[in-house]
């Protein structure tokens, strides 16, 4: 990604996606991001930061989204959820809260932490359950939207749930791009996309969204224009992000 998790943050990502892993054959017990390659920073480091930005921004809530954990044994996994749990503390907010703005900022609850691990999940309450994805696995921006227009007329979940603007490289495209990249695919997307975003409503009903994810927003108005979507159920909010994420953004159903 472009930007560093603290300048996601800033920009007005409130979604964190993070695909957790352990190095294979690594004697220690740290653990990493991976996407393809493993990143250098580890996990533990990353929440870290995550609080520091929180503790400077006391009303913002992040949702962090764990998932993949290849090679965690039961024992990584107890690691990394003690290691959640001794960062955020009492700024996480357990399952069993509803969680509107006013609960949570009368509690001092800033933090959200999906699973994507059931039998962790049901012993630990201040985890909550994998949010579902609605991942289109397409190289093109049209077939993307057809895809996502689709899962909502299916209907949408009943709690959190992301919608993914993300493209994905398969075999065929590659070889038909020899010197192509799935940062130029997504840039290129991107204002075909945009227009599909504006046109979304958040909220309970059975088509609007709730959490829209993307990579590579860096340089757009993206987190804005998906942040002004709340404006359609509470107009008298106003939007003063600048920048945008390059990750995912996410706004009240």
């Amino acid at each position: 990604q472009v930007l560093t998790v603290t300048e996601q943050l800033e920009a007005g990502v409130r979604y964190l996606d993070f695909r957790i892993a352990h190095k294979a054959n690594d004697p220690s017990m740290n653990l990493y991001f991976v996407h393809m390659v493993y990143t250098t920073v580890t996990v533990q480091d990353i929440l870290w930061e995550v609080l520091r930005w929180l503790e400077t921004h006391p009303q913002e809530v992040v949702i962090l989204a764990c998932r993949n954990f290849d090679g965690l044994t039961k024992k990584l996994h107890c690691l990394l959820i003690a290691c959640i749990k001794e960062i955020f503390q009492c700024k996480l907010c357990s399952r069993n809260v509803v969680p509107t703005l006013r609960t949570m900022w009368q509690r001092g609850h800033q933090v959200i932490v999906s699973y994507e691990e059931d039998v962790e999940v049901e012993e630990h309450c201040e985890l909550w359950p994998a949010i579902p994805y609605w991942w289109g696995n397409k190289t093109a921006s049209c077939a993307l939207i057809q895809y996502l227009e689709r899962m909502k007329l299916m209907g949408r979940p009943e709690k959190f749930f992301v919608a993914g603007i993300n493209l994905t490289e398969n075999l065929r495209y590659i070889l038909v791009h020899p010197f192509g990249s799935l940062k130029k695919m997504t840039l290129q997307s991107l204002p075909c996309l945009k227009i599909w975003i504006k046109q979304q409503y958040p909220g309970p009903k059975k088509e609007c969204i709730n959490i829209i994810a993307g990579d590579f927003i860096g340089n757009d108005d993206f987190v804005k224009d998906v942040i002004e979507l709340n404006t359609k159920i509470n107009p008298s909010l106003h939007c003063q992000s600048k920048g945008a994420g390059t990750n995912s953004v996410s706004f009240s159903a």
